[in-house]
This record gives structure tokens, sequence and C-alpha cells, in this order.
């Protein structure tokens, strides 16, 4: 029979890893990473409803997009980049307008396209840093959730055969998708404060961190401690099977 105490260990194992799945993976398809908080528009709505144009219908421009996001209390995310915007139209007639988000996602080909010293001008010298941390922070996440199922395939298979030696290579993967995971979130944090250096915002626009960054951050611990108690137990484990011992299912005397 199995060892109580690695049984134990691979169920809290298994529940940690499950939660850190999930965070992460609603902290990639959701927007709120880094926010903006703008103060009161004090241009016209004819200049707002450009903004709002150029931004959900004009061609991507990285300034443009960016000046978009700074003057309308816009969010930014690995996949997407939204706007807070009046759901009716003539709303700056209104004393207390009821605001919308209006979102945009990045296409695959605007992941991968490179980033410039001086943003939104492609006749300017390319930032090669800036390129390769907006690369990895789309990657990243996609190669821990990757390294996660896989994981999961071998822990599988290690029950189904019965032996505890393959749950070392589990605990190994969830240790390199925890450091995915972090390696995500220092990335585009790295990637918008060289974005703020060359595009600085404007004064009196605040940004912060979005609760979708913080659930990236709590998935890297959890997978930390996964890799920690998968393995737990298997030096208590029996004797090493034999292949023929696995496709019968049973453990050897």
């Amino acid at each position: 029979m199995v060892d109580n105490r690695y049984a134990t260990a691979l169920v809290i194992g298994s529940v940690l890893s499950l939660l850190a799945t999930v965070y992460l993976s609603v902290a990639v398809g959701t927007q709120q990473w880094y926010q903006y908080n703008s103060p009161p528009v004090k241009h016209d709505g004819k200049n707002a409803s450009e903004l709002k144009e150029r931004f959900i219908n004009g061609e991507f421009d990285e300034k443009t997009s960016s000046d978009s996001i700074f003057q309308l209390n816009g969010t930014l995310g690995l996949w997407w980049r939204c706007i807070l915007v009046p759901s009716q139209s003539y709303w700056y007639k209104e004393p207390d307008p009821k605001m919308e988000a209006q979102c945009v996602s990045f296409t695959l080909s605007q992941q991968f396209s490179p980033k410039y010293k001086d943003p939104g001008n492609p006749n300017s010298e390319e930032d090669l840093l800036r390129t390769y941390l907006w690369r990895c922070q789309f990657l990243l996440p996609l190669v821990s959730l990757a390294l996660v199922f896989l994981s999961g395939l071998v822990g599988v298979c290690a029950c189904l055969c019965r032996s505890f030696t393959p749950t070392l290579v589990v605990g190994v993967l969830h240790l390199l998708a925890g450091l995915c995971s972090l390696g995500t979130v220092c990335c585009f944090l790295a990637g918008v404060d060289l974005l703020h250096q060359y595009s600085a915002p404007p004064e009196g626009v605040e940004g912060s961190l979005g609760w979708s960054l913080y659930l990236a951050l709590i998935s890297f611990p959890l997978q930390m401690m996964a890799a920690c108690f998968v393995p737990v137990g298997s030096q208590e484990s029996p004797q090493e099977l034999h292949p023929h011992d696995c496709i019968q299912g049973r453990v050897r005397e």
C-alpha cells in the first residue's frame, strides 16, 4: 500500500498545483495587470471620441494606444488593452455619465512586433530589451501552463505504474513552472517601467498594479509549494518497478 504520508503530500501538492493553474489561467485571460487613474477629462467630447475611435478601430500603434490608455483610465494586460469611456453619446453634457470598458485584444503578430526607443516611430532604433521582454511575458505563462499539464500526465503515469520515482520529475516540472510564472511578472513590470521612460504618462495620471498581476504572482509560491509536496515520501517508497510490473499493475514484493 502507498504510505499515508506520501498520499497526503500528493493530495496537497495536487490541490496547490490546481489552484496555481486556475490563478494563472485567470490572470492570463484578464486585462487588469496594470491600470491608470486619469484626472477628470478636460477636453471636449469630440477629442475623447477621436481617442476612442483610434484606439478601437485604428491601426495598432504603440504611441497612440498608450496615449489613449493614459488619458482614458485604461488598463493593460498580456492579451488585452482597455479604456474606460461613457456608454452613451454626448456624455460630456451629462454631469455623471455611466462608464463602460472598451477592450481590444493583441493579435499574435502584435505580440511579436518589435518595440522602438521612440514608441510608435518605426524609423527609430529598435529597443531589443523591450522587444524580448514583451515576447517573454507572452510566452512564459503558456510555457508554465504546459509544464503543469505535463507534470499532471507524469503524475498519472506514476500512479498507474505504482512507482514513486517519476514524482521527482513532477516536482522539477512544478519548480520550472513556478519560475516561468515569476518570470512573467518580472518581464511585464520591467517592460512597463521601460515604456514609461520613453513615453511618460501625462501629469496627474497615476499607475498601479492590477489584481490580474497579483493572481499571477500568487501562482508562483503555490507552484513552489507543490514542487515540494509532490516528491515528499518518495524516500520511503517501495522498490522501484520494472517495466513489466507497471504493465501488469502490481508492486513487486
